[in-house]
Order: structure tokens, then C-alpha cells, then sequence
């Protein structure tokens, strides 16, 4: 199985998206395997995070695009924390990755 492409599209437990530039800064600025529920590569791949505290991996959980799940997800994240804005509505998944706001820091 290949690596993730990034960016990285990963959702906390309480599902507030976090969208980081690529897998080796999710990994350095992750800090709680347990605090992860789910995420994406620009591909939409599903990932998996394993590791300890402080020491995250994240690998492909699986070839398959899940291009709805990470669309219903992102809708459900702006729709719950991004009052007033709306997100992508770009069919291409290229160009509905690049409209996410991404984290620097």
C-alpha cells in the first residue's frame, strides 16, 4: 500500500476537521491517537492513526476512495463549527480538497 497524499484531512472525536499540509507535520503536530475518529488523504483515502501519545503513525487503511463520507463529514464540520460559511462545492475531489482551509502552525 502507498502513503498518504496530502493535505491530510483528519476529524477529532467531537469531529471538528483539522486539515494538515501533509502526513509527516499530521504526525508531528498530532498529539492523542485516542483523540482521532477518522480521516482522509487528498485522495480520500481512509486512514488509520496508531502510535502513543506524542508518537502518532498514520498509514492508508485501505485503497478505496471514500469521496461521500469525506464530503458528508466536511459538510457536517462547517455545519456545526463554521456558522454562516459554507464549504466547497467542487465536484472535482482535487479541487474540493484544495478549498479546505488548511492548518500552518
Amino acid at each position: 500500500m502507498t502513503a498518504p497524499i496530502g493535505p491530510v484531512i483528519l476529524f477529532d472525536d467531537d469531529h471538528y476537521m483539522y486539515v494538515l499540509q501533509d502526513r509527516a507535520f499530521a504526525e508531528a503536530w498530532w498529539e492523542m491517537p485516542d483523540e482521532y475518529a477518522c480521516g482522509f488523504d487528498a485522495l480520500a483515502r481512509p486512514l488509520l492513526m496508531t502510535g502513543e501519545p506524542h508518537k502518532v503513525v498514520l498509514e492508508l487503511s485501505g485503497d478505496e476512495p471514500a469521496d461521500a463520507d469525506l464530503r458528508r463529514l466536511v459538510a457536517d464540520h462547517y455545519q456545526r463549527f463554521l456558522h454562516g460559511q459554507a464549504p466547497p462545492r467542487a465536484a472535482v475531489l482535487s479541487e474540493f480538497v484544495a478549498g479546505l482551509p488548511v492548518e500552518d502552525s
